[in-house]
């Protein structure tokens, strides 16, 4: 165990390693050029387990469409899902319409800047938060998030669970006793890109780390056994039966309900577990749409938080387009219709 005053010495030399080090070797990412708040904002929604390079392409699309708060306020659910379409975790843009109809109500559509009124946001926590407020404003405010709660425990040489909310908030609050006036969000950016590029989960590269010299992990070759996480449930698998309905060139398609998972959203028809072919010809004949033909039969896997879904997917030419469901074209798939990425990995089929 450190003590205290070994802790706050090591976080109080991070501004002078870090910011020089950043300057020379930030990654060159369209969200850093630029402190308005609200591409700040939707850059940190859509960086929430999502990597990078995955965002790029997504922030600029996004920010097109919608170019300012007013718009995302104002926007189609349709065309916000589209916009949203693979990213996952559907209910980070709903969250965001919802806090731009807030800023457009309550703060005259200008993005707050105190963090109290930024945090009551909905779909705002702790970190984003910070990220805004330290980048967009200059406020000592810390944006926790696993990166940065790894590259303290190694430093610190803390074993503390980081899953705990007091790790958490024991962390922010060293750090901002450490913000530099006038460069916050630099030191924001900086620990950010530590974690990302540098002091990693697996096969940290410590031997080009600008805090070496002076990390506890680094000196005692604790690196591998940091951060300590606790135990994770393991993943509920779930059997589906995907039924892809075809008649005259177009797919049948429904909307899930408005509550659970992938609420709201369209998926192809689909029911829990596993069904045989003809039990699946069965089933398509019940929904009304007279089956004609099975013409493929495709297995996919897709992988939420804490669910696996296991699915068999029968592709099945019909005779009658059932009024019931909405029957759209493989193009209007693409360029419409929001399918999430459980259902869309069907469409290479």
């Amino acid at each position: 165990m450190h003590t205290q005053q070994e802790i706050q010495t090591q976080y109080s030399r991070l501004p002078e390693l870090l910011l020089p080090w950043y300057r020379a070797n930030a990654r060159d990412l369209p969200w850093r050029r630029t402190k308005e708040p609200y591409r700040v904002w939707v850059s940190e929604i859509m960086l929430q387990q999502t990597r990078v390079e995955a965002v790029r392409g997504y922030y600029d699309r996004f920010l097109t469409a919608l170019p300012d708060i007013a718009s995302l306020s104002s926007a189609s659910e349709e065309t916000l899902l589209k916009l949203w379409e693979g990213l996952g975790y559907y209910s980070r843009v709903r969250n965001l319409q919802k806090a731009a109809k807030t800023i457009m109500l309550e703060h005259g559509g200008v993005f707050p800047q105190d963090y109290k009124s930024v945090r009551a946001l909905c779909g705002i926590g702790d970190y984003t938060a910070g990220a805004i407020c330290s980048i967009c404003f200059e406020q000592p405010r810390a944006a926790v998030d696993g990166n940065v709660l790894r590259i303290m425990a190694r430093i610190t040489e803390d074993f503390s669970p980081i899953d705990l909310q007091e790790t958490k908030k024991k962390v922010a609050a060293y750090l901002e006793n450490v913000y530099p006036a006038g460069e916050c969000g630099t030191f924001t950016q900086s620990l950010m890109e530590l974690g990302a590029c540098v002091c990693t989960p697996r096969s940290p590269k410590c031997d080009i780390c600008p805090v070496k010299d002076f990390c506890f992990a680094s000196k005692n070759g604790t690196q591998a056994e940091l951060p300590v996480k606790l135990p994770k449930k393991e993943k509920r698998v779930e059997e589906r039966t995907v039924y892809l309905l075809e008649c005259d060139g177009a797919f049948a398609i429904e909307k899930r309900g408005e509550k659970g998972l992938l609420s709201g959203l369209w998926q192809f028809p689909n029911t829990l577990g596993r069904k045989s072919p003809d039990a699946a010809l069965q089933a398509a004949e019940a929904l009304g749409v007279q089956p004609a033909e099975l013409c493929r039969e495709v297995h996919k896997i897709h992988i939420f938080t804490h669910i696996r879904w296991e699915m068999t997917g029968y592709h099945i030419r019909c005779r009658v387009k059932d009024n019931s469901f909405t029957w759209v074209t493989p193009e209007m798939l693409r360029t419409t219709y929001a399918l999430p990425t459980a259902f869309r990995i069907f469409l290479d089929e």
